[in-house]
């Protein structure tokens, strides 16, 4: 470190525990399928839909880097950023670059349709959704078929996300991983601090999804 640089706190506690929790949900439930811990594997999805609702709240009321006005772009924007190839900043830039912003809303919406889709497929073996009964039985397949083909696609997802996360590391030598850990990043004095905010508002709105996800496992 030198006098031109200091380090920088760039991602809040909340953002970085919905970030490793998910991580390990989305490992628990693929773990409690494959031991056909079905009931386990419910519960978990039912935290995770806890979570995602939450990240959705904190992308709106959080800190700044985890807004999602502050790291979405369109995607021209985007695939421009990722076809300047070596031609990054990553000393300067304090939250998500286009590319990642746009990672991080792809996770959501796969991990929202297999949270979602999973409570009907489970309501329907259980016969206990209210839903269960109306619906036709072309729905309740396809939302079955949706469940294995959004899991697919969030595994696909997270490979390529892993790899991105091994290119920056070697290739642009900019290591994405301790940050999202530490919470903090090496700066330039130039670059100003994020606004992070109370946790106070993030116990609030974990309170909130809660009660919305309890509302939505009731419903499906």
């Amino acid at each position: 470190m030198n006098s031109a640089t200091r380090m920088v706190h760039v991602w809040d506690a909340s953002t970085r525990l919905f970030h490793w929790l998910a991580t390990a949900l989305v490992a628990a439930a693929y773990a409690t399928w494959r031991l056909n811990l079905m009931l386990w594997h419910e519960r978990i999805g039912d935290v995770l839909l806890t979570l995602l609702l939450f990240r959705v709240l904190w992308g709106v009321f959080g800190s700044e880097t985890a807004r999602f006005s502050r790291f979405l772009v369109s995607p021209r924007a985007a695939v421009q950023y990722l076809m300047r190839g070596q031609r990054y900043e990553p000393a300067r830039r304090v939250g998500h670059n286009p590319a990642g912003g746009w990672m991080v809303l792809v996770l959501l919406f796969l991990l929202f349709g297999e949270t979602l889709s999973g409570l009907y497929v489970a309501n329907d073996i259980a016969d206990v959704g209210p839903f269960t009964d109306i619906a036709p039985a072309w729905v309740a397949d396809t939302i079955a078929a949706l469940h294995t083909i959004f899991w697919d696609a969030l595994v696909a997802a997270i490979a390529l996300h892993l790899l991105a996360i091994l290119v920056y590391t070697v290739a642009l030598r900019q290591d994405l991983l301790v940050p999202m850990i530490t919470g903090t990043k090496l700066l330039p004095q130039s670059v100003a601090a994020p606004r992070i905010v109370s946790r106070t508002r993030a116990i609030f709105l974990i309170a909130a999804s809660a009660a919305a996800a309890a509302t939505l496992v009731k419903c499906l």
